[in-house]
């Protein structure tokens, strides 16, 4: 309860609600005050609960939280069937009934909010059915499930589109892209149109070209078909010789098996079926709809960040280091040696392993069967397909077993040889990586060697000839320069290239040989990197090895130590025990009789001989009230009476003296009316 009240408190100091409570302040709050807190939570869930309660009537605002709640789907604790206490419990503000709600709905505040909101569209109004007979009724009604559906198909796919993780400003990029995209192509369709009008005929040709297209799409799409045809047809064929196959099996089966072989195998295959379906395949299946619905958790949860992933790190390794306190815990208080059951709970989870262990060995050896049957089926439908005759058997079949084999050591060696190739093709594709990598950098640096040297652009010097030769053509075009022209331009441009790689000739050698030691260096990495991760993973199992050595001790001295404690503390209180046994003993011995007083037994006679004189007397007491109860029950009645008819006689003196009063007035005021 008190982590309870702690994460209320925490929760309304902080936003929105900022309350300033501690656990004190909101413990001694008021009935009304906490049911406005509790109505303030709700109004944040829900705005339309933004009220007063103060100006609202108690039936009122119970009905209107009631109705939220149940909306919410929250479930009281305890008996759930009891809702009149609930309601009860909820008018006069109970702390047992508020403080639960207001831990559940603080726990999910955003979850419920989105209820809340979804709730105002998609509750259904109840109508009832002979109101439906209306044709306007029922159309409205209708209408109002149509938007009902609506809604949600456009909820789900903005959720979608919240969840995808794609932002306004990626998807305006890409609308940017795509709209220069379709302008570089509308131009490229224009430039292609002018080029065409040009041509004679382009009309028809367009027409020739659009019919060519429409015709390899069809050549495409009864390519597939006839694909799929032949698809069909192959499982077919298949199909036909699985069940040739089968029935004949089972002919022969038949043939040489008894009734006591055919009833104990049945009840082999009944036993480990029933193994399989009882007990192995629902695990699996319980083990694969826990994943699925964690997957679908996972999936339905929005975009997570750097600091969720942080917080759900750090939950996780709180949660690890409570677990290994728990077993630590355990482990100090069960002592196995003093287990009985242990044993055999042991050598029952050994055998429940051997068992699964045998299940999932059996479901391979019959998948491997399944696919072996299948491969000879496969292997004796080519057979027969290319010579036409029967499976080979016999002496034949050993040779062609034997030859099987000594095949499949050679495809075993290949496959070696083929897994080393492909280890060698990773290692030199990451060379070629790092190569392509330095190969840059040379180039930089080649870039800036001819920088300095003066003959900057070489290495760009066929771009150079692209650029030049398209101004070449561009001057043509528009000038109209002859043949001598551009023999000159080209003599001029083999005179510079020629300049340029005389110049880089010697930049070159020295990059071949920096090309060579770059090699020799890469392989010599290589070596190191291989030597090194051997040796990490030599010290790896050995860290392994050392730390389950140490864990191991660790929970060894963990209960010895507590062994010891405990031992050290029956010895202290058993020397305890002994010292007050000899004092006892020298007290009750001592001939000194005040001593001999301080003795635990003498006190103890001491005290039964007073409690027994005490009751002596107290049963004499009791004897005496008994004997005299009845005569002092009477004399107890007569002094009733007595009071009784004390109280009469002062009832009728009072009367008797307020009458004479009464008299004597009347008889002064005749004597008064005589005088006049």
């Amino acid at each position: 309860m008190s982590e309870q009240l702690k994460f209320i408190v925490e929760q309304l100091n902080r936003e929105p609600f900022r309350k300033n409570f501690n656990l004190i302040t909101f413990d001694s709050l008021e009935p009304m005050q906490l049911l406005q807190i509790l109505n303030d939570v709700l109004a944040e869930i829900d705005p339309k609960q933004a009220i007063d309660i103060r100006e609202e009537t108690p039936e009122h605002t119970i009905k209107r939280m009631c109705a939220l709640l149940g909306m919410l789907k929250y479930k009281p604790p305890g008996n759930s069937s009891d809702v009149s206490s609930f309601r009860q419990g909820l008018v006069t503000a109970s702390k047992p009934v508020v403080h639960p709600i207001l831990h559940w709905l603080l726990q999910r505040v955003p979850e419920l909010k989105k209820r809340a909101y979804l709730a105002r569209f998609l509750v259904k109004l109840e109508v009832p059915a002979e109101f439906l007979q209306d044709d306007l009724i029922n159309e409205t009604s209708q209408k109002y499930e149509e938007l009902v559906e609506e809604f949600k198909n456009n909820h789900k796919e903005c959720e979608l589109l919240r969840t995808s993780g794609f932002s306004t400003a990626e998807i305006r990029r890409d609308i940017s892209a795509m709209e220069e995209e379709k302008d570089q192509l509308i131009k490229r369709v224009e430039r292609l149109k002018r080029r065409v009008e040009s041509v004679s005929n382009h009309q028809r040709m367009l027409e020739q070209a659009r019919q060519l297209r429409v015709e390899k799409e069809r050549e495409e799409s009864l390519t597939h078909q006839k694909q799929e045809q032949k698809n069909q047809l192959f499982q077919a064929e298949q199909r036909l010789q699985r069940s040739q196959q089968q029935l004949k099996d089972l002919r022969q089966a038949a043939a040489d098996a008894n009734p006591e072989s055919l009833t104990k195998r049945l009840e082999e295959e009944i036993k480990i079926n029933s193994y399989m379906v009882s007990e192995k395949l629902p695990k699996e299946l319980e083990g694969m709809r826990r994943t699925v619905q964690y997957l679908q958790k996972i999936a339905a949860e929005p975009a997570m960040g750097q600091a969720d992933l942080q917080e759900l790190e750090d939950k996780i390794k709180e949660v690890d280091s409570q677990i290994n306190h728990l077993i630590e815990k355990r482990m100090m208080r069960n002592d196995p040696i003093d287990d009985p059951i242990a044993v055999f709970r042991q050598q029952a989870s050994i055998i429940m392993r051997r068992k699964e262990s045998k299940a999932e060995e059996l479901q391979a050896a019959r998948e491997e069967l399944a696919a072996a049957e299948r491969e000879l089926r496969q292997r004796s439908s080519q057979a027969q397909g290319t010579d036409g005759g029967e499976i080979i058997r016999g002496d034949e079949l050993k040779r062609l077993v034997g030859k099987l084999r000594s095949k499949g050591t050679v495809y075993k060696k290949k496959r070696q040889e083929m897994a080393e190739l492909k280890a060698e093709y990773g290692v030199l594709q990451r060379t070629e990586e790092i190569l392509k990598q330095r190969h840059e950098i040379v180039q930089q640096k080649l870039q800036t060697m001819e920088a300095e040297k003066g003959i900057s652009g070489y290495s760009d010097t066929q771009e150079e000839l692209e650029r030049v030769s398209a101004i070449k053509s561009e001057l043509d075009e528009k000038k109209g320069r002859t043949l001598d022209d551009m023999s000159e331009m080209v003599k001029k441009l083999n005179s510079m290239i020629g300049k340029k790689r005389s110049a880089l000739a010697p930049i070159i050698k020295e990059l071949r040989s920096l090309r060579q030691q770059c090699q020799e260096l890469s392989q010599e990495y290589e070596e190191k990197k291989t030597q090194y991760e051997s040796c990490t993973a030599g010290l790896e199992s050995n860290r392994s090895k050392l730390e389950q050595e140490v864990k191991a001790l660790r929970e060894e001295t963990a209960q010895e130590e507590n062994q010891y404690h405990y031992i050290n503390s029956m010895s202290e209180i058993i020397e305890m025990q002994i010292q007050r046994a000899t004092e006892e003993m020298k007290a009750y011995v001592s001939s000194d009789p005040q001593e001999r007083k301080k003795a635990i037994r003498e006190v103890y006679m001491k005290n039964i001989s007073e409690q027994e004189l005490l009751g002596k007397k107290l049963r004499e007491k009791q004897k005496m009230v008994r004997e005299s109860h009845g005569t002092n029950m009477e004399q107890m009645k007569m002094w009733c009476d007595l009071e009784e008819l004390m109280e009469c006689k002062k009832q009728c003196f009072i009367r008797a003296q307020s009458q004479a009063s009464i008299g004597q007035v009347i008889q002064e005021g005749g004597e008064d009316r005589l005088v006049l």
